[in-house]
């Protein structure tokens, strides 16, 4: 059977969430055979950041990623992988500007902004260099990101036709391995944001007293009744809190009452986070051993990339 390669990041602009663990972490647990996951650092100073949270964040996101179990992916960390920034220029050199300009995340982010780093409109090439270098053929997507890695793509393309057949040209697909969509609780019309700010994020790391906290102040509506917990499109506090019960594995037998669905909610999701903060510590304890797992993936990843970014070095002229 063939195995297909798996490339996953995570940008530490945070603390990881309940959202993180099972939109992200979960499906890349199940695929790690040839899987390839990062920690994208450098994508985390594309806007104003403090220099030590980004350290503290990006070393709280390497225990994580052991903690829920990525124990035999290659794991890394994007700046501890000089090919990622090397190849990200050479890509700039292939890229246009109105490419860049038409990226929804620059737009958005640079909105009523008067001034944005470079670094927020070249990310798309960085990123694509994250791709690229690994030669997957395969890219699972969510719809955030589509436009990102469609342009990997024509990069590629662009590349290849120019200079000579270097990068595998990765196939978009839509991801569809039955990871959990969960949303804020606060305002579930949007994800659940890494920000300490944000009150409606559950992090992996909240104490069970702040779990309660946070889901009973979710929102829900004003009706009442023994069909209070019916989830509808009009009703996407109540759908949030059922999608996040079902995707750590409670029951919705016998809730009848708002009240009741965030007490089982709260239950599945302390009975969820309690593992995983029990294997956090003890990695914690042990910072060496995360160090020494990390350190061996990035010389594979070194390996891995080398050639990639030499091919394309001597194809472009240098």
């Amino acid at each position: 059977m063939t195995i297909t390669r798996t490339l996953s990041l995570l940008t530490p602009s945070g603390r990881l969430t309940l959202g993180s663990y099972l939109g992200a972490l979960v499906p890349m647990a199940r695929r790690q055979d040839d899987a390839f996951y990062g920690i994208s650092d450098l994508h985390a100073m594309t806007t104003e950041h403090d220099p030590r949270l980004l350290r503290s964040y990006a070393d709280e996101t390497a225990v994580l990623f052991l903690a829920v179990g990525l124990d035999r992916a290659t794991l890394f960390r994007q700046s501890h992988v000089p090919a990622h920034a090397q190849l990200a220029y050479l890509l700039e050199c292939v890229a246009t500007t109105g490419e860049l300009n038409r990226m929804i995340q620059f737009k958005e982010k640079g909105r009523g902004v008067d001034s944005t780093r470079v670094s927020l409109f070249t990310y798309p090439a960085l990123m694509a260099a994250d791709i690229l270098l690994y030669r997957p053929q395969q890219v699972p997507v969510g719809a955030d990101q589509r436009q990102h890695v469609e342009l990997t793509r024509d990069l590629a393309l662009r590349f290849n036709r120019r200079y000579g057949e270097v990068f595998t040209v990765p196939e978009v697909v839509t991801a569809t391995d039955g990871s959990a969509r969960v949303m804020d609780l606060l305002h579930p019309d949007r994800k659940m944001s890494k920000s300490a700010e944000a009150a409606g994020s559950v992090y992996l790391l909240d104490p069970p007293d702040v779990v309660r906290r946070k889901v009973s102040r979710a929102v829900t509506d004003s009706d009442i009744g023994p069909d209070a917990v019916r989830a509808a499109p009009d009703k996407p506090g109540v759908t949030n809190l059922l999608s996040i019960l079902e995707a750590c594995g409670g029951s919705t037998a016998g809730i009848d009452t708002y009240g009741a669905l965030k007490r089982a909610v709260t239950d599945a999701v302390v009975a969820t986070l309690e593992p995983i903060q029990k294997r956090y510590a003890d990695l914690a304890a042990d910072p060496v051993h995360v160090t020494q797992v990390f350190a061996g993936g990035e010389a594979r990843c070194r390996e891995v990339t080398a050639p990639v970014l030499a091919a394309a070095q001597t194809a472009i002229g240098l």
